[in-house]
């Protein structure tokens, strides 16, 4: 993987479309075209707006991993032009090692790969890790250029 980075937590909230707590990345530590892995703390914090009844379940990393993809597409859009709005449309094989992310003492390890990679559709594999410890992985499919699908009625 390219040493491209460290990008810190200011200019991936430039990047991407979650702002405030719900930008919940720290930085991107390495990057290149197929791969990108980036560090989150946010887990930790008890106002992460992700959190229910008091705890961060693990199914919440698919967010942290869907971030992670957007601020990818952001680093390989043109420079002279904005990033590729996209979707996240469906996640496959994802298996759960651990059954919340809250009581993680570490920083998340957020890595996805592109897989596939075709018109507007991209296929990501991606995990979430702690200290070695795998905590989730699975397959994410994103549609991408999908803004006229937003503004359906």
């Amino acid at each position: 993987m390219l040493n491209q980075g460290p990008l810190d937590h200011a200019w991936i909230a430039r990047h991407i479309p979650h702002q405030g707590g719900m930008c919940l990345l720290d930085a991107v530590e390495t990057w290149d075209q197929e791969r990108i892995r980036c560090r989150a703390s946010s887990h930790r914090a008890a106002d992460n707006p992700l959190r229910a009844y008091g705890r961060l379940g693990a199914a919440c990393g698919i967010e942290y991993a869907a971030q992670a993809m957007a601020v990818h597409g952001a680093l390989l859009a043109p420079q002279d032009g904005g990033a590729r709005i996209g979707f996240l449309v469906s996640v496959r094989g994802t298996k759960f090692h651990a059954g919340r992310l809250d009581d993680v003492a570490a920083d998340l390890q957020v890595e996805a790969s592109c897989i596939s990679q075709g018109g507007s559709q991209v296929l990501y594999r991606f995990s979430l890790s702690a200290e070695g410890r795998l905590l989730l992985d699975g397959r994410a499919a994103v549609v991408l250029d999908a803004d006229p699908l937003a503004a359906a009625p």
